[in-house]
């Protein structure tokens, strides 16, 4: 591009040299038309290659740098017990709360959670909408592909609930395909039972999809282990609830924007939050089990 500008250039410089020549315009004259019209030519390509500079500068602008700027994490998720819920006063708590309020003070920022439709997690990502989404995030394909995502920090899998007193007809993948599923839309669950061909009614959440199947709604949905571990069974908030099958086994990470440093800054203060047990801390406050977490 520059080359051809520069081509132009040389053209105009010439016509004009021969306009004041054919004007009767002295050589003088044509001589400092020339270096006028040359001057005129390097500034224009001394302001494209600023400009060209200034583009590539902020494309690849450190996003540890851009949180750092403006002063905030923001962090999208939904309502996913035991890793992102409200608790009384409607704030944002949960195992990946915590952590993520960690990992913004290790930043040197503030934290923002803001909740997402998770089937456009990677959307928001790239708008900008959100830095991080973090919500016990099943590392799959789609995302490695759309974001940069830390190591694992999580083991899980993806599990079907049922009422305690059916569970015992429900014992295999087999047996599975009469039953009605209420599923979170866009999530690892779902994926597990498009891969089945068993048809499923699309929920915004994994905890609405559990409330389906309470209510009697749904005769099952498939949620996270880590959730039915928290959520359902005696002592808990739906004690009739069970889970039988396994379908999977998967690993949780956080995801950033494609090449975002902001992985490797998390991944090296996972570590640091690891060995001195604030990891484990905050698992034992909800119930997360020590053995699932990735040191």
């Amino acid at each position: 591009m520059r080359k051809w500008k520069k081509a132009v250039s040389m053209m105009l410089t010439a016509a004009m040299a021969l306009s004041f020549a054919a004007c009767g315009g002295s050589a003088s004259s044509a001589s400092s038309a020339a270096s006028s019209a040359a001057g005129s030519s390097e500034a224009a390509s001394a302001a494209d290659s600023a400009a060209s500079a200034g583009d590539v500068a902020s494309s690849t602008k450190s996003d540890v740098a851009y949180v750092q700027d403006k002063g905030t994490l923001v962090v999208g998720m939904t309502d996913f017990a035991p890793m992102d819920y409200r608790d009384e006063n409607g704030e944002w708590i949960g195992f990946d709360a915590d952590m993520a309020k960690a990992f913004a003070e290790y930043l040197g920022v503030e934290v923002e959670f803001l909740e997402i439709n998770w089937d456009n997690k990677l959307m928001e990502l790239d708008t900008k909408g959100v830095d991080a989404i973090w919500n016990g995030m099943t590392i799959t394909d789609e995302v490695t592909n759309g974001a940069s995502v830390s190591e694992p920090y999580c083991n899980n899998g993806q599990v079907v609930v049922l009422p305690a007193d059916k569970a015992a007809d429900y014992q295999d993948v087999e047996s599975l395909s009469g039953l009605n599923f209420a599923v979170e839309n866009g999530s690892a669950g779902a994926a597990q039972l498009d891969e089945l061909g068993i048809a499923y009614v699309a929920k915004t959440t994994q905890a609405d999809a559990l409330m389906e199947v309470a209510s009697g709604a749904s005769d099952a949905c498939v949620i996270d282990l880590l959730m039915a571990g928290a959520m359902i069974g005696e002592g808990t908030s739906y004690p009739d609830l069970t889970y039988t099958v396994q379908l999977n086994s998967e690993e949780y990470g956080v995801g950033f924007r494609k090449g975002s440093d902001l992985a490797d800054a998390f991944n090296t203060f996972w570590k640091e939050a690891y060995d001195d047990g604030t990891v484990m801390e905050v698992a034992t406050t909800y119930g997360v089990q020590e053995s699932v977490i990735e040191q």
